[in-house]
């Protein structure tokens, strides 16, 4: 059944600031309609820390929540082969942490480059290494039944095709992609066809929307640049330039059936801006 919730990185400015933990994260989610949480640790330190892995299983628990997913970051593209095997080593250390949780699901990055060396010709050359560090991750979650993924992030493994590519190539049934329906805006991608061509290879779905304006825009603070130069600011989803009703048809079409998580990133408060967003996806869904 498909689940609507919500990742704690929405509501990481009102957790840096101190207004809430991640345990009040946790109580806020239920409290406001979502269905799961999916834990983006940022600051915190789960490694060593078996109390708060504890406290974040019983609150989930308490609350009604299920813990749907363990998400962190990770470059395997290193300078130096040490480099390189000692970044697998640590994300497979995050895979102990994430079956410590109880999840099922764990998104790691693949790799990211600068835009202007987020080439093709440089994907060629790194996709090797990105195969052998995700099929090493991938081995090592099997033990613990976790599917592990690969987001469209960083410029470098961002359009569709790339993804595809790399999720092929690793060949592991345990081994996915968690679709952000957003970020192929980064690599200009329409969302709408980038969506269409991965669902079928989602673990996870990421619901982000942005605001998109032309390149040479001047737009001050709080915009960034995609890969060609258009500039994007994050937006409440379903008020940004995303067809978002659209792609809840895709995915709906498509038979996917798993998590659907809102990664609210806009300017706005990030409670109120969380809380519209949830509305807006669980009523696009509701309606079709």
């Amino acid at each position: 059944m498909l689940k609507i919730g919500l990742s704690s990185y929405s509501l990481s400015g009102a957790i840096n600031s101190g207004e809430m933990d991640i345990l009040g994260a946790i109580k806020w989610i239920s409290q406001n309609g979502g269905e799961h949480m999916e834990l983006s640790p940022g600051n915190l330190v789960l490694a060593g820390n078996d109390a708060l892995v504890k406290a974040i299983v019983k609150q989930a628990s308490d609350c009604g929540i299920e813990l749907s997913s363990y998400t962190i970051g990770a470059n395997f593209i290193t300078e130096t082969e040490k480099a390189f095997q000692n970044e697998i080593r640590r994300v497979k250390s995050e895979v102990d942490i994430a079956a410590s949780l109880g999840v099922k699901r764990m998104r790691h990055d693949a790799g990211s480059r600068p835009p202007a060396e987020a080439t093709v010709a440089n994907f060629e050359k790194d996709l090797p290494k990105l195969v052998e560090a995700c099929r090493a991750v991938a081995d090592h979650a099997r033990k613990y039944a976790i599917v592990t993924s690969v987001e469209n992030h960083g410029y470098h493994v961002q359009g569709s095709e790339r993804v595809q590519r790399l999720v092929l190539a690793v060949d592991r049934e345990n081994f996915r992609t968690t679709v952000d329906i957003g970020n192929f805006l980064c690599a200009d991608e329409d969302p709408i066809s980038a969506v269409s061509n991965n669902i079928k290879l989602a673990s996870m779905v990421h619901f982000k929307d942005f605001y998109r304006r032309p390149p040479h825009s001047d737009l001050g603070e709080g915009w960034f640049p995609s890969k060609a130069g258009y500039f994007l600011r994050g937006s409440i989803v379903g008020q940004g330039d995303i067809d978002i009703p659209s792609i809840v048809k895709i995915i709906k079409s498509s038979g996917y059936n798993g998590f659907v998580s809102i990664e609210f990133e806009g300017m706005e408060d990030c409670k109120t801006g969380s809380r519209i967003g949830l509305q807006n996806l669980k009523r696009y869904f509701d309606k079709l």
